[in-house]
């Protein structure tokens, strides 16, 4: 370890003492802490407590072999931690079934020293890349649907994938994609560059690089600027840059009508994630009311919202259709702010107009291109909208986006075929 490191802890587990106490010795020297475990139930039990940096797990032990344990904590989420597998007669198949479960590496008894320690340095720096990002849409809510978003942007983030943030005006796709900014790191918006999109498109990598690109309202851009982005998705890996996109439009409808790049949205809807609507989520509404309250306010004690609300337009507040969402809702507060002590339902009303209440369903928006459409092609066109969102809401988990639509498996996939429409099979496409 360098001078001035953050010691990290490393459990060994091995049934031998002789090779515990070797290795302990060896790593306390190099600066590591180090806990120990003769067997799998003790190393299973340190796990259910602690996450350790790393695990040095041996494979043939009397309880449990160390493959089996490995299966365990993959199965149950616990493999969050780089594990590097010993055995003094390993086998090829054993090494191979090992790190396809996810172990980092494998190192045949006796250990070198200089192998051991290269061995950990290189699954340490593996494990701090792979530590899973957790996200906050504090900014959003605390709600029960804000909390799914999250989740969902965790999931794009492990996966790798660009991350498209969708949802109608107002959701807070620009406090969300923020949000994801990483303290240390560079976080460059698009906007703001001019045509560099579209002219120099690796400009802007290089600028992100080992942070994040941040490209808002996507919808909006030009077929230059379409292919600029189209470009970089092939090589966000290399510079280590997460691409945030956002789009409050309906990006499939834009396709439909050539106005964006399908083979871009069919790209990026693998990580598209929905940003919930205000009045799915009326729990978050009265404490986002203080917040923008004591923004409007600039926390003037004077000015308490208890004493300035009354119950009954607090109530008209919440129940409120919201189509501009939070945004609607902050300026909505803002007003009331200046009246303070005269609000009343009837002025309440008055500043919600008709979105007091919810609107009458209305069809499905049918673009007019449609209509200069042959009857197959456009219901191609449809079809390509619908399972492109689709896929998109559902994460491209196969098993909900076929249940979803109501089709078989093996139908779902050949109609994807049809349409042309990219799509994997993932390995935990298990539809739960």
């Amino acid at each position: 370890m360098t001078a001035g490191a953050v010691a990290q802890d490393i459990l060994v587990v091995d049934d031998e003492v002789g090779i515990r106490e070797l290795l302990s010795e060896i790593l306390q020297d190099e600066g590591y802490r180090v806990a120990i475990a003769e067997n799998a139930g003790q190393a299973r039990a340190y796990r259910a407590r602690l996450q350790p940096a790393l695990v040095l797990l041996d494979i043939w032990m009397p309880d449990t072999d160390g493959v089996t344990l490995l299966r365990e904590w993959a199965a149950s989420g616990q493999l969050t931690m780089p594990v590097v597998m010993m055995s003094g007669h390993g086998t090829i198949e054993t090494a191979v079934e090992a790190t396809r479960i996810g172990a980092f590496d494998f190192l045949e008894k006796p250990i070198g020293l200089a192998k051991l320690l290269s061995t950990i340095a290189r699954a340490l720096k593996n494990g701090a890349v792979r530590q899973p990002r957790r996200v906050s849409f504090a900014a959003l809510g605390a709600g029960a649907p804000v909390r799914e978003a999250e989740r969902s942007v965790e999931q794009v983030l492990a996966a790798g994938r660009p991350l498209l943030l969708l949802g109608e005006p107002g959701t807070g796709h620009d406090a969300a994609a923020r949000a994801l900014a990483v303290a240390g790191a560079p976080f460059v918006p698009v906007a703001g560059h001019g045509p560099r999109l579209a002219s120099n498109p690796m400009a802007l990598l290089e600028e992100a690089r080992e942070g994040t690109l941040y490209a808002a309202e996507i919808g909006q851009y030009s077929k230059g600027d379409q292919k600029g982005l189209a470009f970089l998705l092939g090589k966000l890996e290399k510079a280590d840059v997460t691409l945030v996109c956002t789009s409050s439009e309906a990006l499939g409808n834009l396709a439909a009508e050539g106005r964006f790049d399908a083979a871009l949205l069919s790209q990026l809807s693998a990580g598209a994630v929905m940003l919930p609507p205000l009045r799915a989520r009326r729990d978050d509404i009265p404490p986002l009311i203080e917040r923008f309250w004591r923004e409007a306010t600039r926390g003037d004690p004077s000015a308490p919202l208890l004493a300035a609300l009354p119950p009954p337009a607090l109530a008209l507040l919440t129940s409120a259709h919201w189509p501009g969402n939070l945004d609607h809702l902050a300026n909505v507060v803002a007003n009331l702010a200046l009246v303070r002590a005269d609000i009343t339902p009837e002025h309440v009303k008055r500043l919600l107009g008709e979105s007091a209440q919810a609107p009458q369903a209305v069809a499905p928006e049918i673009t007019a291109r449609f209509f200069d459409l042959p009857l197959r092609e456009a219901r191609e066109a449809f079809e390509r909208i619908y399972f492109e969102q689709l896929l998109g809401r559902e994460q491209s988990n196969m098993s909900r986006v076929a249940d979803k639509a109501g089709l078989e498996r093996t139908h779902l996939y050949r109609k994807l075929k049809q349409l042309n429409i990219r799509f994997s099979r993932r390995s935990d496409d298990s539809g739960t």
